[in-house]
């Protein structure tokens, strides 16, 4: 698959322009005249920024890669910019000093506790992590969202998919889940129409031993989904599940399931975020309102131990909409979010939607962590992924290299992939280190 492109989509006389077009035409036909009135304002930042016609005006998004000239082919070739002044920002220096002085933390006087860490992660290390996010991680033992509606290969579908593609052989066929189930155990009703939204109580010390004993009943699985091989799967990947099981019917950890150690290396990359960053600069001497005593961001170097997360893996009609993550009872230690791939826009705004939210262009090897009572509780979300951005790095005719310093001949199948892809590893803390959770 081609992935239209900024210029192919800014372009009237492209086809990629005028399918937008139709498609906006259409879809707007019988929509309520001021029906923008009803909206909230982080939904209708969603809206503007999500909509394929007319192409979205990035002039208030903020982009700091666009004033870094170690950058400028990126971004160039992306297509996409924004602005590097869209909005207030305040630089920090690090706790330690980079040899090569790339690294950099931003922080934002409107966002307390959301820190940017721009192109944070070498070349190298973002081919690491997203051959680990594709290869090693979206297998058994851990859960993905097709889990719950296919067998899905042992070896992993993502690897299954690579050995098809070696051999040259006929793809193995994954099988529908509910082909191997008793009929009358399966719901033979499908939900329909919208997504039900569900809002999960805020998780603490105090409630966590009721949220456990809360039933968590497994997702029933679809009976309208056909056999497909690997190849046709891989683009229906949306999520793998890290560390403590996450059961997404209620919005809570499934404590009961346990828990699958975090992979060491990625522990080892978001402490090395969490510590770089100069805490008593983001938060002051006076910054302790709305804090539990055992999360203070004093303690962070010694208590900052992630245990649970997400890969997110967005194709480029995806959106994450604005949500709250209210089910650690770690309420404000950080949590550290790793783009991969494809630039997106990430809006983040306050404790209700009724706070305009601020938008920024993340971009392959940014780092954002959020932290603190105010950020941590922020509504925030993901409204597009921008088309065509894969960075030059990725791409195999730029000389990429493998982890060990050789030419990298295996990309090729990874690189196809991102063209439409966005990796988010996602990492937080469940619990205060040395906690013992009433299981």
């Amino acid at each position: 698959m081609v992935a239209a492109t900024a210029a192919d989509l800014l372009d009237p006389k492209s086809p990629a322009y005028k399918k937008a077009k139709r498609n906006y035409l259409k879809t707007t036909r019988n929509r309520p005249e001021h029906i923008h009135e009803e909206w909230t304002p982080f939904r209708a930042a969603e809206k503007k920024y999500k909509a394929r016609f007319p192409p979205p005006d990035l002039s208030e998004v903020l982009d700091l890669a666009a004033a870094d000239e170690s950058r400028a082919e990126e971004v160039k070739r992306g297509g996409w910019t924004g602005r590097p002044d869209a909005f207030e920002w305040r630089e920090l220096p690090l706790t330690q000093e980079d040899p090569k002085g790339k690294k950099k933390a931003y922080v934002f006087p409107d966002i307390p506790g959301l820190v940017l860490l721009p192109s944070f992660l070498s070349h190298e290390e973002q081919r690491r992590l997203v051959r680990w996010s594709l290869r090693e991680h979206s297998r058994h033992p851990n859960e993905t969202n097709l889990d719950t509606h296919y067998i899905l290969p042992s070896e992993g579908l993502w690897n299954a998919y690579l050995n098809s593609r070696q051999v040259g052989e006929p793809e193995h066929i994954v099988p529908p889940r509910a082909t191997y189930l008793d009929p009358s155990t399966v719901a033979t009703k499908e939900t329909s129409g919208p997504r039900q939204l569900v809002s999960n109580e805020p998780a603490s010390k105090s409630n966590l031993a009721t949220l456990s004993s809360d039933p968590k009943l497994p997702a029933p699985p679809s009976l309208t989904v056909k056999p497909l091989p690997p190849s046709s799967l891989i683009s229906k990947l949306r999520w793998a599940n890290i560390g403590w099981y996450y059961h997404w019917g209620t919005k809570q950890y499934d404590f009961k399931r346990g828990k699958i150690e975090v992979d060491e290396h990625l522990k080892e990359v978001c402490r090395t975020a969490v510590n770089l960053v100069p805490w008593q600069e983001v938060f002051g001497p006076e910054g302790s309102e709305g804090w539990d005593i055992d999360e203070d961001w004093r303690t962070w170097g010694e208590s900052y131990e992630p245990d649970a997360g997400i890969v997110n893996f967005y194709q480029t009609k995806d959106t994450l909409m604005a949500h709250v993550d209210r089910s650690e009872v770690c309420t404000t230690t950080p949590l550290v979010s790793i783009s991969l791939g494809s630039a997106a826009i990430f809006l983040i705004g306050g404790l209700t939607r009724d706070t305009p939210p601020k938008a920024i262009l993340l971009r392959s090897g940014d780092v954002v962590i959020m932290s603190g009572p105010q950020c941590r509780r922020a509504y925030h979300g993901v409204p597009r992924i921008l088309e065509g951005t894969l960075p030059p790095h990725f791409v195999s005719e730029n000389d990429g290299v493998d982890e060990k310093g050789g030419k990298d001949l295996e990309w090729e199948p990874y690189e196809e992939y991102l063209r439409t892809t966005r990796i988010n590893v996602n990492v937080r803390q469940v619990f205060p280190k040395g906690f013992t959770p009433p299981l």
